[in-house]
């Protein structure tokens, strides 16, 4: 039966990703999803593709949202108030003008001396009211485009068994920093056709491939780049037909809930693949 086999939600975008047996499902995605952004002194975001020791921060945030900590080997905890009522000041996002609430000195001197560049801490304010594109419009928070990443447990089993007969290692499921992967279906890369899901009362919507960039290439437990793989291999069966190589689906939040793991994974209806 199609199940949710995992969950993940990204605090701040391109760190480390928390794993809850159960989250809330929002409008823009699991709750304190991709809600920090770290970026330049100048409000530019930054990412793995350029910054692959964000891998290294482990960021933990209570249920409420109220109390951050940023983790990192080789640095002490910091314990964060967050500010959801500061001023709101510009940030930018692939080229997007947006706006953030800066949380403060102490959280940019300890991600500074953690990736080794000037670096300041964001949150999404409050009102942020961003729309997403795609088949489906949504919103989300500073995640890349949509609201959710999902995948499928055999999609990922195809792609591990095309790296070993190609020769190559295994390559770990969090090098694609999927919000659920998606259990019991027998045919790989199904999500690409499933254009309705409904998980214990949400329900998500289609919206488009989602496209692999250098992220895939960073080794997430050593924040740094290693090697061509998985998008050498991927690039020689997943060629999206507007171009790119996609691996996964992004979905909008069309009826928001709370899933948990193991929750039932129902589509009510299916379309066309776009690879």
């Amino acid at each position: 039966m199609p199940h949710v086999a995992s969950l993940s939600y990204f605090p701040v975008k391109g760190a480390a990703a928390t794993h809850p047996d159960q989250a809330v499902l929002t409008a823009a995605g699991l709750a304190h999803d991709r809600s920090f952004m770290v970026t330049s002194p100048e409000g530019v975001f930054r990412t793995q593709r350029r910054d692959p020791r964000l891998a290294l921060v482990r960021p933990t945030i209570d249920p409420s949202g109220e109390l951050m900590t940023l983790r990192a080997d080789g640095l002490p905890p910091l314990d964060l108030a967050v500010d959801t009522t500061g001023p709101r000041r510009p940030v930018e996002l692939f080229g997007q003008p947006f706006h953030g609430i800066d949380q403060g000195d102490d959280a940019a001197r300890w991600l500074s001396e953690c990736l080794r560049a000037p670096s300041r801490l964001f949150r999404v304010p409050p009102e942020h009211a961003r729309l997403t594109d795609g088949r489906v419009p949504g919103t989300s928070g500073y995640a890349d485009s949509c609201a959710l990443h999902v995948l499928s447990r055999a999609t990922l089993d195809l792609l591990g068994k095309k790296l070993a007969d190609h020769g190559g290692p295994a390559v770990p499921a969090d090098r694609f920093r999927a919000n659920l992967v998606i259990g019991g279906w027998d045919e790989p890369h199904t999500e690409d056709r499933a254009h309705r899901i409904t998980i214990a009362g949400a329900e998500l919507g289609y919206a488009k491939p989602a496209i692999r960039c250098a992220v895939v290439l960073v080794d997430q437990r050593g924040g740094r780049r290693d090697g061509p793989e998985p998008l050498r291999t991927l690039a020689g069966y997943r060629r999206a037909a507007a171009g790119g190589v996609a691996f996964g689906v992004k979905y909008a939040v069309l009826h928001p809930g709370r899933i948990r793991v193991g929750d039932q994974v129902t589509v009510t209806a299916w379309g066309q693949s776009e690879v």
